[in-house]
């Protein structure tokens, strides 16, 4: 039986509904009965006065959103193996294979230089509001945790501060905000502080600036994401900096300079104008000149990000960061975290993120076995929780690194942040309330990290960056408990056969062992002893 895998027509993303919630049509999403005198609440009435409004998630500023989408597979058609036998990574005693031994640190890089105390970090946020309005949170909670953190496409453009001579920067607001709130919280040199680059930010020259006058060493060229197919979008309520965006070349509609268009804002006939991005022309040679550029700049490592493109473009992105040394490569399957990308196209285009992690696997396998230079990998698409990140990188062992999130850190972040408010106005909510009524009590992890970086410091510290912290703690706990189950102490020794499919498709499509084929050899030993 095919059930169909999308809602359509009426969502919380898009802040519409259907009259007949009970009665819908599955392939259109339309009430069972249209009937005249609807005033439209659904996303084809509200499309009918707000037009390409609708498009997108709303509201802007204040929300990240994720594809509705089920997909026929996804990490959850998986589950972790687990055993009663020896230890890998440690001596196999039972005094000393405990849970807390587990080792999460993760090197790599070209001379494995880059340090995470964590396999995972969030990559690739941008010039959204709600990326703006929550940096301190995620830079600092970031830096303290010791994982990456990658400031994403157009800050530099979007910046209303940023000097700007011969179509080139000179000296940032928001840019060298970002980079130095990571910075002078970074402890022992653990974790990065990456700056991603699109078409746009390559012609102003934004990777270049922040090596040569913020010292940033690692660099990111970014062919896409998992949200969407097109470039970057942001919404603008503000007809001046709309002006200022187009004339520094981006593409907003509509256009900020046309007098009838300037006059109808004016007078409400619609209240926010879209700014885009272009997209790139990925070519071998461009590429190459790129990274070269980059290197010949200072920088120190240099990543590819790519989307949720078909498998050919996969196969380049393996290719070209093969033969070009690239550092990381991270990709990002479809349904993936936004702050603003089309809904529709959100949950409808691209390779999911089990589908594209399994192809990626196959690639890189294929690269590795004629001996050629593989870079780290990430993967990245809805990942939230330990077992998660447990079965993303069992998936794609023994290549991938790190797991990217964006979406659930962003949520932390926010969470904390909103704490610390309510504690300000003496307003904490009675859910919250019962655990306290200041951040030492509030927060599990505030009495240990206070008697880490001492009174003074921890007293400056934004909630935002206690809740991103406090999130992540939560993260490596779970995960050492899962890899002390498989008996796997150290993020190497996790590999394919950790984790089996609970389903034939499941295990077709990632080439994962059936449950009920795993250990199939080793049983048969066992019980013909």
């Amino acid at each position: 039986m095919s059930l169909t895998l999308s809602k359509v027509n009426a969502s919380a993303a898009t802040l519409t509904k259907n009259r007949t919630e009970e009665s819908v049509v599955p392939a259109s999403g339309m009430c069972v009965t249209c009937v005249d005198g609807c005033i439209g609440m659904c996303e084809i009435g509200k499309s009918a006065y707000r037009g390409h409004e609708v498009i997108y998630p709303q509201p802007f500023g204040v929300v990240t959103t994720a594809a509705e989408k089920t997909y026929p597979v996804d990490y959850s058609h998986f589950n972790i193996m687990g055993t009663a036998v020896g230890a890998h990574g440690i001596e196999a005693d039972s005094d000393k294979a405990v849970f807390p031994a587990v080792n999460l640190e993760v090197a790599f890089g070209h001379d494995n230089g880059i340090k995470f105390r964590y396999p995972w970090g969030i990559p690739g946020i941008g010039s959204t509001n709600i990326a703006k309005n929550n940096w301190e949170g995620l830079a600092i909670g970031s830096a303290l945790a010791g994982t990456g953190l990658t400031i994403g496409e157009n800050v530099v453009g979007m910046d209303p501060e940023s000097v700007i001579k011969n179509g080139r920067v000179v000296d940032t607001a928001d840019l060298k905000r970002r980079v130095n709130l990571y910075k002078d919280h970074q402890r022992d040199e653990y974790g990065a502080i990456i700056v991603q680059g699109n078409v746009e930010d390559t012609r102003l020259g934004t990777q270049e600036y922040a090596i040569e006058k913020l010292g940033v060493e690692c660099v990111e060229l970014k062919w896409g994401q998992g949200a969407k197919d097109i470039g970057g979008e942001v919404k603008i309520t503000d007809v001046k900096k709309a002006q200022l965006l187009y004339e520094r070349g981006y593409i907003v509609l509509p256009n900020p300079t046309d007098p009838n268009v300037i006059k109808a804002f004016e007078r409400g006939a619609f209240k926010e104008f879209e700014r885009h991005s272009r997209v790139g022309m990925v070519t071998e040679e461009s590429f190459a000149k790129r990274v070269e550029e980059l290197r010949r700049a200072g920088a120190k490592y240099v990543f590819l990000k790519t989307g949720a493109y078909r498998p050919a473009d996969l196969a380049r992105a393996v290719l070209f960061s093969s033969r070009y040394k690239i550092d990381l490569l991270t990709v990002d399957g479809a349904g993936g975290g936004t702050g603003m990308s089309p809904w529709r196209m959100m949950n409808e285009w691209g390779i999911p993120p089990v589908h594209l992690h399994s192809l990626l696997h196959q690639y890189a396998k294929r690269i590795a076995d004629k001996g050629e230079h593989l870079p780290a990998l990430a993967v990245a698409g809805g990942f939230a929780f330990e077992d998660q990140i447990f079965k993303g990188l069992a998936l794609v062992a023994p290549f991938v690194k790190l797991v990217g999130m964006a979406r659930a850190p962003i949520a932390a972040a926010m969470v904390g942040k909103t704490i610390g408010r309510t504690i300000d106005e003496n307003q904490i909510p009675v859910y919250i309330e019962r655990f306290g009524n200041s951040k030492d009590e509030i927060f599990v992890t505030a009495s240990a990290l206070r008697q880490e970086i001492g009174d003074e410091e921890f007293e400056r510290l934004p909630t935002g960056a206690l809740g991103l912290y406090t999130y992540y703690e939560r993260l490596a706990q779970g995960l050492r408990q899962l890899m002390a189950g498989s008996r796997k102490f150290s993020l190497e020794h996790i590999a394919r056969d950790d984790i089996a499919a609970l389903t034939h498709e499941a295990q077709q499509v990632s080439g994962i062992q059936y449950v009920m084929d795993v250990d199939q050899g080793k049983v048969e030993r066992i019980l013909s002893s």
